[in-house]
């Protein structure tokens, strides 16, 4: 009988690709890929360390990991590997720590499983994370994340990203575009393209040999592939090109994930961001001129060191008056190493929460805003397998998420449907067979 492996994934999409692609190098191993309730003989958990959280989380799920299965084989991978590789090896029930140059040895490393009597590290500097390893998520029938680029040459006072993967570095377009037919070929119809500076694409050896732009109209022609999503990328590297391609392109979508961080300029400056608030809404005045429908997510952060009332105020109203879809809203959290660690003006615990709160709610009006200005046209949706109290739900090429009443023949087919209202409560409804709600 072949040995049992499950993962656990925290953090990013990339982080979910890269799970992916090492899963896949177990099952060409002979190990067998099960839940991870059913008592594996080996866990993998791929780490984040992005906040304070994230850290907390991986103790816990070691922990519920050896409740399940208390013979199994813990490993642990991921930028939290890579950071702080000791303080792993000493959580009870561990048994290797890999960092972010060896995770994709993994396999290799795994010649016995027996518990150890203490964890094992596989962890070089992060100067040695310099290749390139290709990933995409796999086992969602409707959409696939794709890894083209990894790493990160900036260097914002409040990351550690570059930290725990290394210097930018990227796919080559013929690669990408192999691995894109490969997706199309097993039925999936959207692919979401990851990387850790997705618009920095193109960096090999430490030398650009192309351009995110040139890699988008390259995808734009493979064949079989419905929709392509761009996860997220800097406002200084959306260029115009790139925009413009977006708008008469046959594949990818009207929907731009653009991290501000924050919308004073004076914080910009201390975060060491590549651009001020000037360019990010330049960005989107551009974006919605040649596509009015589009749908923009922002990234931002409250709380940075440094941030007055004035400071979160000057965001808020800036942020309330572009014309966005939705915010991801990031309460700062003080990371080791990293320059912000170490700046004045510590903002209160209770504060930060204040203004997440506030940005929360302004993020549920600017989705609702968005979501109305919709009603009473068409939009194409591609319905998901999930089920929830008898729905279904999929998503419009603009990140409209709706929902109808479950039916398999749906599941992982695009379906145009009329967007008629929005219930008070935030539920669905459905008024006619041909009409799906915007949820």
């Amino acid at each position: 009988m072949n040995k049992k492996v499950a993962f656990y994934t925290l953090g990013c999409k990339l982080n979910y690709s890269e799970t992916s692609s090492i899963g896949r190098m177990f099952t060409q191993a002979g190990f067998d890929t099960v839940d991870f309730t059913d008592t594996p003989d080996v866990f993998v958990v791929n780490t984040c360390s992005v906040t304070e959280n994230a850290d907390k989380k991986c103790k816990k799920i070691v922990k519920e990991a050896l409740k399940i299965s208390p013979n199994a084989f813990v490993t642990i991978v991921g930028c939290y590997a890579q950071l702080k590789p000791k303080e792993i090896a000493e959580i009870p029930g561990v048994d290797m720590v890999l960092g972010a140059a060896e995770k994709f040895q993994l396999v290799d490393h795994i010649t016995d499983l027996t518990k150890k009597p203490k964890a094992v590290i596989y962890n070089q500097p992060v100067e040695h994370a310099n290749t390139f390893v290709p990933s995409y998520s796999f086992g969602d029938r409707t959409r696939t994340f794709l890894k083209v680029q990894d790493g990160c040459d900036y260097s914002c006072t409040f990351c550690t990203i570059p930290l725990a993967r290394g210097a930018s570095r990227s796919d080559t377009i013929e690669s990408a575009v192999n691995q894109a037919r490969e997706i199309s070929a097993s039925g999936v119809k959207e692919i979401v393209l990851t990387g850790v500076n997705l618009g920095d694409f193109g960096i090999r050896n430490g030398q650009r040999e192309d351009r995110f732009y040139d890699l988008v109209k390259a995808l734009d022609e493979v064949e079989g592939i419905e929709r392509i999503r761009i996860s997220s990328i800097e406002p200084n590297l959306l260029s115009d090109d790139i925009i413009e391609f977006v708008a008469q392109s046959k594949r990818f979508v009207p929907h731009f994930h653009i991290p501000l961080q924050s919308g004073s300029d004076k914080i910009l400056g201390l975060m060491r961001r590549r651009y001020r608030r000037d360019l990010y809404a330049s960005r989107v005045a551009k974006i919605k001129q040649v596509m009015p429908d589009c749908c923009i997510g922002v990234d931002v952060i409250v709380g940075f060191p440094g941030e007055t009332r004035e400071d979160f105020v000057d965001t808020y109203n800036f942020l309330n008056r572009l014309d966005i879809s939705y915010l991801h809203v990031f309460t700062y959290s003080e990371r080791e190493n990293t320059p912000a660690a170490e700046m004045i003006g510590t903002v209160p615990g209770s504060t930060r929460a204040d203004r997440s709160k506030m940005l929360h709610i302004l993020s549920d009006k600017k989705r609702r805003a968005f979501y109305e200005s919709q009603l009473g046209k068409n939009g194409d949706v591609l319905f998901e397998g999930d089920i929830k109290d008898g729905y279904m739900h999929g998503f419009t090429k603009n990140y409209v998420k709706v929902r109808t009443k479950f039916d398999p023949v749906l599941v992982n087919e695009l379906k145009t449907v009329h967007l008629t209202s929005i219930s008070p409560d935030g539920d669905v409804e459905i008024t006619e067979s041909e009409e799906i709600l915007v949820h």
